[in-house]
Formats: structure tokens, sequence, C-alpha cells
């Protein structure tokens, strides 16, 4: 990456909302599920199980791919793989429209999956665009797209009710072609693969683009975006399903108030960004933490039924989480996530300059894993307990975990490699190898 030639070109602004735009259509069409799959719920009558594993399945494709997808985007150029992920993806949910059974469903979301492969191929072509001071904001920024969660919980309800759930699979096939065609006629190769074909070079084998997963620090990373945003995929798609179990609402109300959730869970990704760069990403993360904690604790307890012995007799009472409080805990609980997945790819194309696309696909994937098993977690869970509020009880479990194991190793790394600096975003104006150390922190 040359700061120079993005500086030099004058394009990167465009190239940047071109992929933000491009990073929520594909957003959009990888959470169809929360939606749709609540008709095919009832149509099939799948236990909340089989739903949890219906909603989850194209999280785990895109998941996986995000790793083969990150090193071609930086073999091949994001501009290219972009343009092929997308139109892959357009045809696996016009295929979605053409099935019947179970299992058709969750082959045909394999397919769809690929929409959450976006996501590393933006990161490696928007971080060629700018310089390292830069990238944390403006990869906040293409991260916004996450807001594709708010724009199906929001609208697919609404189209679902108008015209069935079909068609509404078709009109977004159509959406994401014609997104694939815009993507390909007004944006440029990035200066990376353009300044690389100049010299004559040949494209990193992808075992060298895979050499830094060896390195601890970036397993520590891809366990923070293990909740940031996975939690965050699953709870997109797992909340209509709640509202609609939980409060009663019809599934045009539960899709509304999901999209609450999510639309503070994407927009505000770009502040995660802006402030990774001046405060550091430690900060951001340490807050991340600690507000999900206090939301989670709340959101997991269950409505509850008291009965005191009292002096004329038994004096019965109630608690549980109202509707507009519910809703209000989560909105909260989706901005601060929103401010740790932008804190998280912070240190990705500083720490790994030349790897963003393998190191970043390496983090997506676990994150996206999080989308994965944690919507069948929380269909077992309720299950086995019975009791709505069991999936955040899960995600505190989850979030108090990760906060304690990123205290400890950074307080262990400052201790044993770095023990004159405070906070992590000291450590990213710390020249860095490419590669470092397999055992550092």
């Amino acid at each position: 990456m040359t700061t120079e030639t993005s500086v030099q070109d004058g394009n990167q602004h465009w190239m940047l909302g071109m992929s933000t735009l491009a990073f929520t259509v594909c957003f959009a069409v990888w959470t169809i599920f929360s939606i749709i799959g609540v008709q095919i719920k009832q149509d099939l009558g799948l236990n909340e199980t089989q739903f949890g594993l219906l909603v989850a399945t194209p999280v785990l494709t895109g998941s996986i791919s995000r790793i083969f997808l990150g090193v071609w985007a930086e073999q091949f150029g994001g501009r290219m793989v972009f343009v092929f992920q997308m139109l892959v993806t357009a045809v696996a949910v016009y295929l979605l429209s053409t099935v019947s059974s179970y299992i058709g469903f969750l082959i045909a979301a394999l397919g769809l999956g690929l929409a959450g492969g976006s996501f590393i191929i933006g990161v490696t072509y928007v971080s060629h665009w700018y310089s390292k001071e830069a990238q944390g904001t403006a990869l906040g920024i293409f991260g916004a797209g996450n807001v594709g969660a708010a724009v199906t919980n929001f609208g697919a309800p609404f189209l679902v009710v108008a015209v069935g759930w079909e068609q509404t699979a078709i009109i977004y096939s159509a959406a994401l072609t014609l997104m694939a065609a815009a993507f390909f006629f007004l944006t440029k190769e990035d200066p990376a693969i353009r300044a690389r074909r100049e010299r004559g070079e040949k494209p990193v084998s992808a075992w060298m683009q895979l050499e830094p997963l060896k390195n601890i620090q970036v397993w520590r990373f891809a366990t923070y975006y293990f909740f940031v945003f996975g939690a965050f995929v699953a709870l997109a798609s797992w909340l209509p399903r709640y509202y609609v179990g939980a409060y009663g609402l019809e599934l045009t109300a539960a899709g509304m108030l999901a999209a609450a959730y999510a639309l503070p869970g994407s927009v505000f990704r770009a502040l995660g960004g802006w402030m990774s760069d001046k405060f550091g990403a430690r900060a951001v993360m340490y807050l991340t933490f600690a507000v999900s904690l206090v939301c989670l604790f709340l959101l997991s307890y269950p409505a509850t039924t008291y009965v005191v012995d009292g002096i004329n007799g038994p004096i019965e009472f109630s608690f549980g989480v109202s509707l507009p409080v519910f809703v209000t805990i989560t909105i909260v609980l989706g901005f601060v996530m929103s401010l740790g997945k932008a804190a998280v790819y912070k240190h990705i194309p500083v720490y790994y300059p030349h790897h963003v696309g393998s190191v970043g696909g390496l983090v997506g994937m676990i994150g996206g894993l999080g989308g994965f098993f944690l919507p069948i977690s929380f269909g077992i869970a309720n299950d086995l307990f019975g009791v709505w509020t069991s999936c955040f009880m899960l995600l505190f479990v989850l979030v108090a975990v990760s906060m304690i194991w990123m205290h400890v190793a950074v307080r262990l790394m400052e201790r044993r490699k770095f023990p004159g600096l405070r906070d992590e975003q000291h450590l990213s104006d710390v020249p860095q190898a490419p590669v470092p150390h397999p055992h550092s922190s």
C-alpha cells in the first residue's frame, strides 16, 4: 500500500462510498432469513432449533468464505472479486424462490451466505485507498454497511406481506445484480494492484498470505469479533422471532423494532473508527464490553412473579422488562457493539499492511461463525430451558469471558514487551513488522 498513490489518485472517497453501498446491499441480502425465515418456519412447521439453523446457515458460508475471498482480493484486486461475489450470490438468492423443502432451503442458504464474504473484500479494497492515519475512520464508514440488516428488518416484512417471500427473494436478487453492474462500471482498480501490475510483479502466493495466522494476536482480535460482530448478526436475525414469541407482536412490528437495534449497530461504526484513531482501540473495546455486560444483565432477567408472606396474607408482585425498556436497551447494546466492530478492525491494516485480506479474513470468519453458532444456540436454549431470555444469558457469559481475557492478555503484553506503554493506540504508533513474532499477545 502506498499513501502517495491514494492521495494523487483523488478518487478514494468515491471508492469508499461505492464500497459502502455495495456492502449495504450484500448485508441486506445476507440477513434476509431473519424475515422470510419466520414465514418459512410457519409454512414448514419448524421447531426453534430448526429455525435457528436455517437463520444461521447463510452466516456459515459468509464466515468461511472470508478466508479465500480475502486472499483473492489481495491477489487479484478487490474490485473484480467484489463483482464476482455479488453476481454468484444473486444467482443463489434467485434459486431460493424455487425450493420448497427444508433441506432445499438449507442448500440455497449456503449459496446466499456468500453475501457475507463481501466484508473482507471491501476492507481489503478500501484500506488500499487510504493512509494508515485515516484507515480507522475509512473502514468504520465502510463497516456502516451493516445497516443492510436494518434495511431488511424494516423493509422486507412489508415486501413479504405485499408480494410473498418468494417474490421478495427475486427482488433482492435483482437488486444485487444491479449493484454488481454499478460497481463494475463506476469504480477503479485499487492503487496497490495497479502499482504491482505496472512493476510486473506477480501476486503473493496464498500460502504467504496466510503466514500471519500463526500469530496469537490475530486470534485474540478474532475472539473479540466473535461477540461484537457475530452476536450482532445473530441478534439481528433472532430479534424478529424474539419479538413475535416473547411479546406477541406482528411480524411487521417485530421487524421494525429489530431494525431499531440493527441501525445504531451499523451506522455508528464510523464513529467507532474515529474514536479508535483518536483514543485507541483498547479504550473503545473496554467501553464496548463494560456497557454490553450491563445491558445483557438487564436483558437476561426473565419475567418473574414473586409471592411474599405478608402480615395479612400472601403478597404477589411481578418483575419483567417491558417492551419499551427492552427496545431501549437493545439500541444501546447495538450502539456499543458498532464501536467495538470498528475498534477490532482498526489494527489489522496497521499491524499487517500486506496481509489485510488474510488476517482480516480470519478475524471476519471467526466473528461470522458467532453469527452462525449463536442463533442455533439460542434455539437450543429455548427448546431446553423454555425461557426466552436464555439467549441473553449466553451472551452475558461470552462478554464476561472476553473482557477478562482481553484485560489479562494486554497486561501481560505490556509487562513483557512494552512496559512503558499504557494504551494500545500507542502500540499502533510503533513500527511493526508485517508478521510479528508468533508468540506475541
